[in-house]
């Protein structure tokens, strides 16, 4: 298993006013023994970029993934990475990146959202007397259904028309993009180059959503709740059975990000019930919610507290998140004391269990 190393540049881009592309370059550094990656043969979960890991799974929605996956990795054909926002499409191409011949050298992100600021023909010049040069490595264009046609254009005539090598010697670059759009559509309607998707989709893996693929739920929230234990400084977790039950039905609209992001309050908040309070207002308890609390003959007086108190709510669990869970610093921009904090925390967690509790009583 390879671990990387993450420094960050930011370009600024002179075509695009105020905005920004931020490069991610990660450099393979150390090798180390623990974790395998050899595709996905050994434990389901290889590191692919520092703090994530790439989770091949055991759903049956993901081994034909994983199999073209390994196929493909150590070849040059560019790959096109599609699926919804959060299905985890940076973290397969860092894998992809991983075990390919490129893997000892830089792995370039590209944030097509902010336009082209940097040239990108120095990722493809082909290897000197068998030295590599910093530019190349795996070149990986994030969101590329959003770049502008005018830079459409431009990476169109900086990629290199049959990049070749001998056997077994990286080319200059490997082209890895991703998109959460239908780019063939898009091309159906003039909004994406023809040429240029046909360029970049050598091979296009499509990544299910989370809520096709529920059987690998488990061994993401086992994997998240000892992520974040060690981030947190915090006691291994075990999640209840009705909490887990709660996860394993859930849409998950926001994917695998949206799940990690609910173990992670979790495991920052101690709290299992404090850490799906957002998921308790989801269509999957929505009915039950409001078949609690939506009461014909309620007066205008207790229909503005229920509001004040949700309102608080949102707001409390909105600043946990910008605070990275840190209580005395979420207490600190929310104006009141740490104690406040704590006992507004647990009067949350206590009308969530009256709610749910009054609703099973209805069934």
């Amino acid at each position: 298993m390879a671990l990387h190393l993450a420094s960050t540049v930011l370009f600024e881009a002179p075509l695009f006013s105020a905005q920004w592309i931020l490069v991610s370059r990660f450099r393979t550094s150390v090798i180390l023994n623990e974790v395998d990656t050899s595709g996905g043969n050994g434990s389901p979960g290889t590191l692919s970029a520092p703090g994530k890991v790439y989770i091949s799974g055991l759903s049956a929605e993901m081994q034909p993934v994983q199999r073209l996956i390994s196929e493909i990795a150590p070849t040059d054909i560019p790959v096109l990475l599609l699926g919804e926002s959060g299905t985890g499409k940076e973290v397969a191409a860092m894998h992809i990146h991983n075990l390919s011949q490129y893997r000892d050298l830089s792995f370039v992100k590209v944030a097509c959202s902010a336009g082209l600021a940097e040239p990108l023909e120095s990722h493809f010049v082909p290897p000197v007397n068998g030295e590599v040069g910093d530019g190349a490595g795996t070149l990986f264009l994030d969101e590329i259904g959003e770049l502008a046609p005018d830079c459409q254009r431009r990476l169109l005539h900086s990629i290199p028309d049959g990049n070749s090598a001998p056997a077994g010697r990286p080319t200059g670059c490997r082209i890895i993009s991703c998109s959460t759009r239908d780019l063939e559509t898009d091309v159906h309607h003039g909004k994406f180059r023809s040429e240029l998707f046909y360029r970049l989709s050598g091979v296009s893996v499509q990544l299910p959503p989370l809520r096709r693929r529920r059987d690998d739920i488990p061994l993401l929230v086992r994997h998240f709740l000892s992520k974040y234990a060690r981030v947190f400084h915090r006691a291994e977790m075990t999640l209840s059975e009705g909490v887990m039950q709660l996860l394993m039905e859930h849409p998950w609209p926001g994917n695998i990000r949206q799940l990690e992001n609910v173990v992670k309050r979790i495991v920052a908040l101690e709290n299992e019930e404090l850490g799906i309070v957002d998921l308790k207002a989801s269509p999957t308890l929505s009915g039950l919610l409001h078949a609690a609390i939506a009461v014909p003959s309620r007066s205008l007086k207790a229909a503005s507290r229920a509001a004040s108190r949700q309102a608080e709510r949102e707001l409390i669990l909105q600043t946990l998140e910008r605070t990275h869970w840190n209580r005395k610093r979420a207490a600190e921009a929310l104006q009141i004391s740490y104690k406040s904090l704590l006992f507004k925390l647990k009067q949350i967690q206590g009308l969530e269990s009256e709610e749910v509790g009054k609703a099973g009583e209805m069934q």
